[in-house]
């Protein structure tokens, strides 16, 4: 049951991290390569302590790593919470393609169904 709580916690931390434009949009930036915080704020226009904050939850979220060098916070992506919630969505993409197939066979017997009783 435990498990079960902190598993839920991650992906409400993860959910709750892709549920801004600028935090998707710096995890499309960290993708290309590490950044500091300063360039993840750059495309916004945001102070350092905003984009600080978005990083901060990225990082709460395990999607992002910090490290300092220097002056620098330089930011790398973990994909690794990523692929939690890809494995939690892909689930819901099985139960969906069944009931699309489901529905698609309903529709193509109504179709062979129509045809026969016309002439």
């Amino acid at each position: 049951m435990v498990e079960l709580e902190i598993e839920d916690e991650r992906l409400d931390a993860v959910f709750h991290a892709l549920a801004d434009s600028t935090r998707r949009t710096m995890l499309q930036l960290l993708a290309q390569g590490e950044c500091s915080v300063g360039e993840l704020g750059a495309p916004f226009r945001m102070s350092f302590a905003g984009a600080s904050k978005h990083v901060k939850t990225l990082e709460r979220a395990g999607l992002v790593s910090r490290t300092v060098q220097g002056r620098a916070h330089v930011c790398r992506l973990e994909p690794a919470a990523l692929a939690t919630a890809d494995a939690w969505l892909r689930a819901y993409e099985v139960f969906w393609n069944h009931r699309l197939d489901a529905l698609a066979q309903a529709l193509q017997r109504e179709a062979g169904d129509n045809g026969r009783g016309r002439a």
